[in-house]
């Protein structure tokens, strides 16, 4: 069953689950996909956490806890989604160590009400870090444009970071020259650049859904044939770009001062239209230095039907180019789609937190004690 799942990681993927819950980590199943699905790292966000807490199974005990000391419902989410995420750290330390903090790490995001607020996302992602304290932590801040100086600001600290809701290669670009910045003042301080790291989360799926819904209201056979190409395309480009930037002078620099490569991370991966084969975001974006982070049945699912054949983001830059170029051609704006994707990223998260802090207030109130 895992042959291709090794292959991939063979290939120089890291596989990481994106999906963490307390039962996940109580029943021993997620020690058991280390073990035997070459899964070496986790990444949650405010949809997995709203729909694990939300289940109740292996909560209640800690929520009427937080009930009986009368914690506001923010503060009782952070102190039950800390706790998941330092179990997991815990749970992943010796990949940790076998690798030499690249992987073995978990990854959680700050409140996603914050992502146009560059002061509030700094302070959110230090306290992350402070209460979860464990070492093969990722602080998760989005790409947006109040994002990037507080990425490098929190990379500046030597807090990892994990940026998520990346959609277009610009902003990509961004969050790259974030990242270094966040490197050089890091270097400035006198910090141990060896120990910060960073993933770049490049979201898939959701771009073709997006230009998809655009090529069937154009109808032409043109459009037709373009089905399913551009999500493939913008990533394969953002390697490109990878490659560029982390072999340029300015890298070579920090290289030289014992820094280390922001890895990209291809996030949602799991297919949306069931006409896609359900690893098509799996196999064919297969190249050294990256991670994929699926769901549980991506990761099922290749390691069932996985076609790991290689490489197969090196030599396509010219052909992705292509088909995003022929994709404008039809009157498809790819910084209105991308733009749309990021604002709609958002919007999503922060619904996702909005029904964690009701569900959860409710909860509260159930368990609180009654007085007297």
């Amino acid at each position: 069953m895992t042959d291709a799942l090794k292959r991939l990681s063979d290939e120089g993927v890291a596989i990481w689950l994106d999906d963490l819950s307390r039962k996940r980590i109580t029943s021993g199943n997620l020690a058991e996909l280390i073990d035997q699905q070459h899964v070496v790292g986790v990444t949650t966000n405010p949809s997995i956490f709203q729909k694990a807490i939300s289940s109740g199974d292996g909560y209640r005990q800690q929520v009427a806890d937080l009930a009986a000391r009368k914690v506001t419902v923010e503060e009782a989410i952070r102190m039950i989604t800390t706790a998941d995420v330092r179990d997991a750290a815990d749970v992943l330390r010796p990949v940790f160590d076998a690798t030499g903090g690249q992987d073995g790490r978990v990854s959680i995001e700050v409140d996603p009400r914050l992502a146009h607020n560059t002061a509030a996302t700094i302070a959110e992602a230090k306290q992350l870090a402070w209460l979860v304290d464990r070492p093969n932590t990722l602080i998760k801040i989005p790409a947006t444009k109040a994002g990037l100086p507080a990425i490098t600001e929190v990379i500046g600290l030597g807090i990892s970071v994990n940026v998520t809701l990346i959609f277009s290669l610009e902003r990509y670009r961004e969050v790259m020259d974030a990242y270094l910045a966040g490197l050089e003042k890091a270097k400035a301080a006198g910090l141990d650049l060896s120990l910060i790291r960073s993933v770049a989360s490049f979201f898939v799926s959701r771009v073709d859904t997006e230009i998809d819904k655009r090529l069937d209201k154009n109808g032409t056979d043109e459009a037709k044939a373009l089905k399913g190409k551009a999500a493939l395309a913008n990533a394969r480009l953002a390697y490109q770009a990878y490659e560029e930037v982390f072999s340029s002078d300015r890298w070579a620099a920090l290289d030289k001062a014992g820094a280390n490569r922001q890895r990209p991370l291809w996030a949602s991966t799991g297919v949306k239209d069931p006409d896609y084969k359900d690893t098509l975001y799996v196999d064919e974006l297969v190249a050294p230095g990256t991670v994929n982070t699926m769901p549980e049945a991506t990761l099922e699912a290749t390691a069932a039907r996985g076609e790991i054949t290689g490489n197969t983001i090196a030599g396509t830059y010219e052909a992705a180019q292509a088909d995003l170029d022929a994709i404008g051609a039809l009157g498809i704006s790819y910084d209105d789609v991308v733009q749309l994707l990021e604002d709609e990223g958002v919007e999503k998260f922060e619904a996702s937190w909005n029904d964690l802090l009701k569900s959860t207030e409710a909860e509260l109130k159930r368990l609180a004690p009654t007085e007297g």
